[in-house]
């Protein structure tokens, strides 16, 4: 090696490295985008009631108070697993669920968070537990870890 680090030699590692890391990057980005994604995808199962099901979660703002595979605010419950945790893999008595607690709400119990009445119709309700039922079965890597979110 020369005893002498030039400017010649600081240029090839510099543009050496930066191709180098350029290269990781594609290949990296290539192999998520044919291999890993396609195992997670579940765009097929999107129906006009899960669209309007996320419509109405975000005019009404529900991530506001609960957080949704991690994001969001935790004043209130996870809901990525609420599914899992109240319909027991039945839409029907999902939707029932769904019915009675959004219209039940608030509780008026002394010392609890309150969730407002969002004065939904049943038919909003049952747009909202569709997408509530889609994200459950996002694969979300487990979480949230414990089943009551």
């Amino acid at each position: 090696m020369a005893e002498r680090f030039t400017k010649s030699m600081a240029r090839n590692i510099y543009l050496g490295g930066s191709a180098f890391f350029v290269l990781l990057f594609l290949a990296l980005t290539f192999d998520t985008q044919l291999r890993a994604m396609p195992e997670r995808d579940n765009r097929d199962q999107i129906t006009e009631q899960v669209v309007h099901g996320k419509h109405i979660w975000e005019t009404n703002n529900c991530v506001g108070c609960h957080s949704l595979m991690g994001e969001g605010a935790y004043f209130a419950p996870e809901l990525a697993n609420v599914f899992d945790r109240r319909g027991a893999s039945d839409t029907e008595v999902f939707k029932s669920y769904m019915r009675a607690w959004m219209n039940a709400m608030p509780t008026n119990i002394p010392g609890r968070r309150q969730m407002p009445n969002f004065n939904l119709s049943d038919e909003d309700i049952d747009a909202l537990a569709a997408f509530l039922e889609w994200t459950s079965k996002i694969d979300d890597n487990n979480w949230p870890p414990n089943i009551e979110g």
